[in-house]
């Protein structure tokens, strides 16, 4: 496998899907390679994906020749003569959705092909601003599913939590009321987000309740992918950073964090890394913020169709010798488990909160097709520096605690990682 240069293929993109961000806004990614971004799509944020191309020198099976394209014609030839209303009758959308049908046929949800609209969005999510409500989406036992809710948008305000069904979606100003079963992550996108100050109707279902419709306002959606703030310990303090998601803006915004750590260095006594529903992004950014806390060696591997593919540490990091504490949760998700698995298993990093999200698998995001159409290829597997595949089984905290959503003025699981730390 050879990853290609970013400047040679800007137009390729590659991801680990783990869930594709509704926030209510796109799709998010985690790009693998060095000096490429490649998305790591865990949710569509409405959704967010890392990026760089995966280039299969093998020669490919040629399946075209061993099928008989005919009775595609029949049917469209019938469609056309006969269907009731002639003016829906859109070639170009009927091409497209029978590629989608294609990649659907595969029964992988990450495989995709996002006509030109939706590649769009995709591209929009990783830039951190568009019009939505706020989630980030993926599956779970193939049902529609929230990875995470996007701090202070509409969907958190609403309490839509991490781990919520979305079993229907309603919008009357798109004519739109259907149920969930079989849609595919960039069309729920596609319903759910929308014109800043119109509504949707998302018909939510908790594990331990009833179904219940939630009515949300779509607003614009600004994410910014890293915060720092400094708590209080003792004599010293305590960097708190909370990492969003993996985007166009993540490294800038990161490098900033830490040189204000730097700058405060011998009054801060660690570190709290908050990776909770952050739901993926670039792989290379993975790989960047791993490697300023981890001194060398494999970050991540990429177990692929016909080779493995050893991810190291890429520069120097200024707190590899910084005591450090991750707090997670369920929609904690691709680019954010390599981060937070890669900390545990090379420095002993503890994990603090629940469960995260399990997306395990890479795609080639490529957005090179014909009227700016994109395509989504589930190509390898990702594995820890243990060797662990945690697709649909995550990351198990080392200290398990629930954050209570009651007590809205005490994070008590970011307290536990403080006392932890």
């Amino acid at each position: 496998m050879v990853l290609v240069p970013k400047q040679k293929f800007q137009h390729v993109r590659s991801f680990i899907i783990g869930a594709l961000l509704i926030v209510l806004g796109g799709v998010l990614g985690f790009k693998l390679g060095r000096g490429v971004k490649i998305p790591l799509i865990s949710t569509v944020i409405e959704s967010v994906p890392q990026i760089s191309r995966i280039v299969n020198t093998s020669v490919p099976t040629d399946y075209s020749s061993k099928v008989d394209f005919s009775q595609f014609w029949v049917v469209w030839r019938r469609l056309e003569q006969s269907y009731v209303d002639p003016e829906k009758l859109d070639a170009k959308k009927m091409v497209y959705g029978a590629i989608q049908g294609m990649t659907a046929a595969l029964g992988d949800p990450y495989t995709v092909y996002l006509p030109p609209e939706e590649q769009k969005r995709s591209a929009e999510d990783l830039q951190g601003a568009f019009d939505g409500v706020g989630i980030q989406l993926g599956f779970k036992n193939d049902i529609l599913v929230v990875v995470a809710p996007l701090k202070n948008h509409p969907a958190e305000k609403a309490d839509i939590r991490a781990g919520d069904y979305i079993i229907r979606i309603k919008d009357t100003q798109k004519n739109v009321d259907r149920d969930t079963t079989g849609i595919s992550l960039p069309e729920a996108v596609d319903l759910i987000r929308g014109v800043k100050g119109t509504k949707v109707i998302l018909t939510m279902l908790r594990e331990d309740g009833k179904p219940e419709e939630k009515e949300l306002a779509r607003d614009t959606i600004t994410i910014p992918s890293v915060e720092l703030k400094y708590l209080d310990k003792g004599k010293k303090k305590v960097a708190d950073i909370t990492l969003s998601r993996f985007g166009d803006r993540t490294d800038t915004e990161w490098n900033a964090v830490i040189a204000d750590i730097i700058s405060h260095k011998t009054d801060v006594a660690g570190v709290v890394l908050d990776l909770r529903n952050n739901p993926g992004g670039y792989l290379q950014e993975a790989i960047s913020i791993a490697s300023e806390f981890i001194r060398d060696g494999v970050v991540v591997t990429q177990q692929g169709r016909n080779e493995k593919q050893e991810y190291t540490v890429n520069k120097q990091g200024k707190l590899v010798n910084m005591p450090v504490v991750l707090l997670v949760n369920k929609g904690s998700a691709s680019a954010s488990e390599i981060v937070a698995g890669a900390l545990h298993d090379r420095r002993g990093a503890k994990l603090v909160g629940e469960n995260t999200f399990g997306k395990g698998t890479v795609q080639d995001a490529q957005d090179d097709l014909p009227d700016g159409a994109g395509l989504h290829i589930t190509v390898a597997k990702w594995l820890l520096p243990s060797g662990a595949w945690i697709h649909e089984k995550g990351i198990a905290p080392d200290v398990q605690i629930v954050d209570n959503p009651d007590t809205k003025d005490v994070d008590e699981a970011l307290q536990k990682a403080l006392d932890t730390l």
